[in-house]
């Protein structure tokens, strides 16, 4: 999961106790009764701890950035790249990926910290297929995903980025992932906590072995099964 900031973030990283301690207020932002969640609105704006930006808004959604600023991209200046143990790299604009098969996934979005936002659509490219174009060498197990924010990472095992359900995906809730929402293009990762599913996604690295990403270094489960890590029993999102 990687929410997007108040004005007064300043990009520093913060420790998992630190991160859950706090963001498990997230789950009062479902629970809240819609008076709470208007005030909360209401607040937010001029809210100097960034306290009310971690809580889910009347959309299901509210995130803050790892970065202290994530620049706008779009599709005059947005590639992807596509690398690293394949025989054939591949940069990608939003025209390539809108011209590929979309598939479309409705389903429950989980964050690690207990608030779900249910049966939420995302259409876009299967990594698999991005996977099938570039030709992934025998030696290949992981990937390794980067994003234009500078700093946000992310992995999958070579098994779970093949899987049906692992989208590059390009619109959200209906319509193209805004920036807020990590777009033009992120990773959509249905059955995992939401933290893999990576915002503004710029980089699929195939590699020899797992790297763990942003949130993983900091105590995060590396495999990241919604009900099945992270000490947590949620039901599942798939």
């Amino acid at each position: 999961m990687n929410p997007e900031p108040p004005e007064e973030w300043d990009g520093t990283p913060v420790g998992r106790r630190v991160f859950l301690g706090t963001l498990g207020l997230g789950a009062l932002g479902v629970l809240a009764a819609p008076a709470l969640q208007r005030g909360l609105d209401a607040l937010s704006g001029n809210d100097p701890t960034g306290l009310t930006g971690l809580l889910p808004n009347g959309g299901g959604f509210r995130y803050y950035s790892v970065a202290a600023s994530v620049p706008d991209k779009n599709a005059t200046d947005y590639r992807l790249t596509v690398d690293g143990l394949v025989d054939r790299p591949r940069s990608y604009t939003l025209a390539d990926l809108r011209a590929l098969p979309q598939t479309r996934l409705v389903r429950d979005v989980q964050c690690v910290t207990g608030w779900r936002v249910p049966g939420t659509p995302f259409e876009g490219v299967r990594l698999a297929d991005l996977l099938d174009a570039a030709g992934v060498r025998p030696t290949a197990r992981a990937l390794r995903f980067t994003c234009f924010d500078g700093t946000y990472t992310e992995s999958l095992t070579l098994d779970q980025a093949r899987r049906p359900d692992v989208l590059v995906a390009l619109r959200m809730q209906n319509k193209d992932i805004g920036h807020d929402h990590g777009g033009p293009v992120r990773l959509y990762v249905a059955p995992m906590y939401f933290y893999k599913s990576a915002k503004w996604l710029s980089g699929i690295t195939v590699t020899d072995r797992v790297q763990p990403g942003y949130w993983e270094n900091l105590g995060y489960d590396v495999d990241a099964w919604v009900g099945r890590s992270n000490g947590r029993t949620d039901e599942p999102t798939s």
